[in-house]
């Protein structure tokens, strides 16, 4: 598998920009994942498409009924009350043979039409007696049949390259015959976390210790995005281990992703040791929570370093993270475009771009009501972000931005 190549030449950006802008610098440094496989159909959910996808088939196949009633020849019928012997039964799976002139064909939803019929009458409009018919009210020409490839037509394009496959594109590729599906390879990820005072679920704590939960919401999020995972990796802060540790990272991985220790203090120890294997383009983008996000590459391997606070990592992997994913997967559209909601609350106007956990409620944005860096249960409690510019000030019944956690991260 080719890595992705990572091309900075721009080295004046300024020393603070937006989210936006800095995803897009980010993005346009990056190359998605060469080369594709085929998988079954049936192991292709949250794959991505390699290619576009043509039916090989119409659909439906063949006209068929689109209800339970009876198949007959609108011409046949001289007014309402018409009575016409019935002459078949066709149920669905099987092929009849022509309408015989002057009769009628029961029939039964997803059944072939026979040849000869041009209408169906629906079972409500009709009474059958001792062999007849009686059609109560008359049909118009055409009435209650699906035609044959009104759904899809044989070689027209089911699925785009670039579709991250769901279950509803898997009946779709069903429904047409595709039994097998070529998708691009699952991008490796490795994460790396960093800081001696974390300690893992299910252990004592020590005074000074905190749980690490960057690791379990980062290993969900990823598996979310269809990526396969590298084992974990939490790395004391000591320059020599953090470099040890991306130096492995980047011989097996296709990103490497890390959480703490790209700030300027001095345990923080992951930025030097990317500006001393590779390159660091990125380290501070106006926005809260999240300024510190590094962004560069190790020798030809994209890295993406976050925050350690744990909102300020679950919002700038959505913000960053989720969009690089995307792109190197090939995915079609690597960030969402956001939807306008009033808010339900009153603002201050920042200096830097803010993203506010939100609710939705009653067509309203509801924030909660403590939107610290470290409150994870801000993020449990929330549906997803609201973006509000910077000094900019929000008002009770203000349109702003929403990005839904399943648009996000989806």
């Amino acid at each position: 598998m080719t890595h992705p190549v990572v091309t900075m030449t721009d080295r004046s950006a300024p020393v603070t920009m937006s989210a936006k802008d800095a995803r897009e610098r980010i993005l346009s440094t990056l190359a998605p994942l060469n080369g594709s496989g085929l998988v079954a159909l049936g192991q292709a959910l949250g794959r991505v498409v390699a290619e576009d996808l043509q039916s090989p088939i119409d659909v439906p196949p063949a006209d068929n009924s689109a209800m339970d009633g009876y198949a007959v020849r609108v011409d046949d019928l001289t007014g309402e009350g018409s009575r016409l012997p019935v002459s078949a039964r066709i149920q669905a799976g099987v092929f009849p043979a022509p309408l015989e002139p002057g009769t009628a064909a029961r029939i039964f939803t997803g059944a072939v039409v026979p040849e000869d019929a041009d209408t169906v009458v629906i079972q409500e409009h009709c009474q059958e007696d001792n062999g007849l018919v009686s059609v109560e009210k008359l049909p118009k020409t055409g009435a209650n049949i699906r035609r044959s490839g009104e759904d899809i037509g044989s070689g027209s394009t089911v699925v785009c390259a670039g579709t991250c496959l769901q279950p509803q594109h898997l009946g779709l590729l069903a429904s047409v015959g595709l039994a097998e599906v070529p998708v691009r390879p699952r991008l490796r990820v490795q994460v790396l976390s960093t800081g001696d005072e974390l300690v893992e679920p299910g252990r004592p704590l020590a005074p000074g210790q905190i749980y690490n939960s960057n690791d379990t919401v980062l290993t969900g999020l990823l598996e979310r995005l269809g990526c396969e995972l590298l084992p974990t990796q939490q790395v004391p802060d000591a320059a020599e281990a953090t470099r040890e540790a991306l130096e492995q990272a980047r011989g097996q991985a296709d990103l490497v992703l890390t959480s703490g220790g790209v700030s300027v203090g001095e345990a923080d120890h992951v930025k030097p040791a990317v500006e001393a294997m590779g390159r660091l383009d990125l380290w501070k983008i106006n926005i809260k929570p999240g300024k510190p996000v590094a962004f560069g590459d190790l020798g030809g391997v994209p890295f993406l370093g976050l925050p350690g606070n744990p909102v300020s990592v679950f919002v700038t992997f959505c913000l960053f993270a989720a969009p690089v994913i995307r792109y190197l997967q090939g995915r079609s559209e690597p960030f969402p475009d956001p939807i306008q909601i009033p808010a339900a609350f009153d603002r201050p106007a920042a200096k830097r771009e803010e993203y506010l956990r939100v609710r939705i409620k009653d067509g309203q944005l509801h924030g909660y009501p403590h939107q610290g860096s470290g409150v994870m249960s801000s993020v449990a409690w929330a549906d997803g972000l609201a973006r509000i510019p910077a000094d900019s000030v929000v008002a009770s019944g203000d349109r702003i931005e929403y990005f839904g956690f399943g648009a996000l991260v989806g």
